[in-house]
C-alpha cells in the first residue's frame, strides 16, 4: 500500500478478513451495507480484530463509520466497545487502538462520559493500566449515541496520533505517546467485550 495514495477497503468480503476471536458477516444496518462483527467468546482473554488485508500503515488519515452497541446477552457493564486498531503486528500480536465506549456518550454520570473515548496500545498498555497511571490522559468525552452510525477519523504522525469523531474540526482524544513507536503494521477493526458492532468502508489518506 503507497502511502501517497487514497486506498479504500469496501469491507465486503468478509472471507478475506484475518479474524481473531471474531465472527464477520455482511448485513444490512441503518439503511446501508455493513460489515457486522461478533465476538467468538465473550469470556476469551483474546483480543476481537477482524485485520484488512493489503493495508500496510504507518502514517496517515484512517476515515471510516462504526456503530457499537451492547449484544443482547452481555453482562451490564458493557459499553459497546468499538474502534479501529493501526500498526497491528503480525497475528494482532501488538497495536495501538482507539475506540469508543457508546454507552457513556450521554449518561447521567459526568465520569462515565469522561470515558466516551479511549487510547490503548496492545498488550503492555490496556485501558486500566492507562487510567491507573494517568488518570484522564489517554481518554475523553465526546457526544455519542449508542448504536448510531459515528464518523471517526484518526491522524497519525510519528508517535503523535488524534481521534476526531463527527467530522468535528478539533481532535476530541491527543496522544503524543504512541506507546509502540514509529512502528508499521496493518489496520483492524476492533471491537471489546460484549459487543455488536457495525463498519462501513474504511479509508486511508496520506497526511496534508
Amino acid at each position: 500500500m503507497n502511502d501517497s495514495f487514497m486506498h479504500i477497503f469496501p469491507l465486503d468480503s468478509p472471507s478475506e478478513l484475518e479474524l481473531t476471536n471474531v465472527k464477520a458477516e455482511l448485513v444490512t444496518y441503518r439503511g446501508r451495507a455493513a460489515l457486522r462483527l461478533l465476538e467468538q467468546d465473550m469470556m476469551s482473554d483474546e483480543q476481537s480484530i477482524a485485520i484488512l488485508p493489503g493495508s500496510i500503515f504507518k502514517d496517515g488519515v484512517i476515515e471510516t463509520e462504526i456503530a457499537g452497541s451492547p449484544r443482547a446477552d452481555a453482562p451490564a457493564d458493557m459499553r459497546g466497545f468499538v474502534g479501529i486498531a493501526f500498526r497491528v503486528q503480525p497475528h494482532g500480536s501488538q497495536f495501538e487502538c482507539f475506540y469508543l465506549r457508546p454507552t457513556n456518550g450521554r449518561a447521567d454520570d459526568q465520569l462515565r462520559r469522561n470515558h466516551a473515548t479511549q487510547y490503548c496500545s496492545h498488550p503492555d498498555y490496556p485501558w486500566f493500566r492507562l487510567r491507573e497511571e494517568n488518570p484522564g490522559v489517554y481518554e475523553s468525552y465526546v457526544d455519542l449515541v449508542t448504536g448510531e452510525w459515528t464518523k471517526i477519523k484518526i491522524v497519525v504522525s510519528g508517535v503523535r496520533a488524534q481521534l476526531y469523531v463527527n467530522s468535528a474540526e478539533q481532535p476530541c482524544l491527543i496522544v503524543n505517546d504512541l506507546k509502540l513507536g514509529e512502528t508499521e503494521g496493518r489496520i483492524a477493526l476492533w471491537i471489546g467485550a460484549g459487543t455488536e458492532a457495525h463498519f462501513s468502508n474504511v479509508v486511508v489518506k496520506p497526511l496534508e
